[in-house]
C-alpha cells in the first residue's frame, strides 16, 4: 500500500509540474549530439543575397486561435493564462539563456535557436517556402525557445562562434539544440562554428 501511495504521489507531482515540457523538445543526449556533430558537413557559409525573414513565414496558426509564438509561450511558461485570442495575459517565464524570470509575455521573445538568416546561408536558400515555414515554426525539434527579449536581440543572427548564452551552464544544452536542428535540416556548419560547438559540448 505504501509503495502505491508513493507512486501515486510522484504521478501527482509530475502532473502538477511537468517541468520536462518547459523546454524545447527532443534535445539529444551528449553522446548523440557528439555523433550528430561529427556527421555535419563543414563548409564556408553561403551568401546572404536574396534573404528576407518574409521567406520564412513564421508564427503561423497551430491550433484554434493559437499561433506558434503563443504555443511556445504556453509550453515554456508556468501557470500561463491566455485570453480568447490565445494571448498570454499572465504567467511566469524563466529564460534559460540568462536565468532571468519574467511575468509579462511582452518581455519574452521566441528565439529561433538556429537563426533564419544563418539557415539561409547554410542551405535553406535552396528550400521551398513550405520547407522554410516548417523550419520557422518547428515545435518537434529544439528550434524554438522562450527567452529574455533583449538577450535574443543581442544574439541577432549570430552563430555560436560569435554569440553564446550569458549563462555558461547552458552552453551544453544550447550546443545540443543547435547541433540537433542543423542535423535534422541537413544544414552545413563552418569550421569556426564546429570549433565553438565542440568547445561548448566539452562543458557537458
Amino acid at each position: 500500500m505504501k509503495s502505491v501511495f508513493i507512486v501515486s504521489a510522484v504521478a501527482a507531482l509530475a502532473a502538477a509540474a511537468p517541468l520536462e515540457k518547459r523546454t524545447p523538445p527532443n534535445i539529444p543526449t551528449t553522446s548523440s549530439a557528439n555523433t550528430l556533430l561529427a556527421g555535419l558537413t563543414v563548409k564556408a557559409q553561403g551568401s546572404q543575397d536574396g534573404y528576407s525573414r518574409d521567406l520564412f513565414p513564421h508564427w503561423i496558426t497551430q491550433s484554434g486561435t493559437c499561433n506558434t509564438r503563443e504555443t511556445v509561450l504556453k509550453r515554456d511558461g508556468t501557470n500561463v493564462v491566455t485570453d480568447s485570442a490565445c494571448a498570454s495575459t499572465s504567467g511566469t517565464w524563466k529564460s534559460p539563456y540568462d536565468g532571468a524570470t519574467w511575468t509579462a509575455a511582452s518581455d519574452v521573445d521566441i528565439d529561433h535557436v538556429v537563426p533564419l538568416s544563418n539557415a539561409w546561408k547554410s542551405g535553406a536558400s535552396a528550400w521551398t517556402t513550405a520547407q522554410r515555414q516548417a523550419f520557422a515554426n518547428d515545435l518537434t525539434n529544439p528550434q524554438l525557445a522562450a527567452v529574455t527579449d533583449n538577450v535574443n536581440q543581442a544574439k541577432g543572427d549570430s552563430g555560436p562562434e560569435e554569440w553564446k548564452p550569458p549563462l555558461t551552464s547552458y552552453y551544453c544544452t544550447y550546443a545540443k539544440m543547435w547541433i540537433k536542428v542543423k542535423s535534422v535540416y541537413k544544414l552545413t556548419i563552418t569550421s569556426a562554428e564546429k570549433t565553438a560547438l565542440t568547445s561548448m559540448m566539452g562543458t557537458c
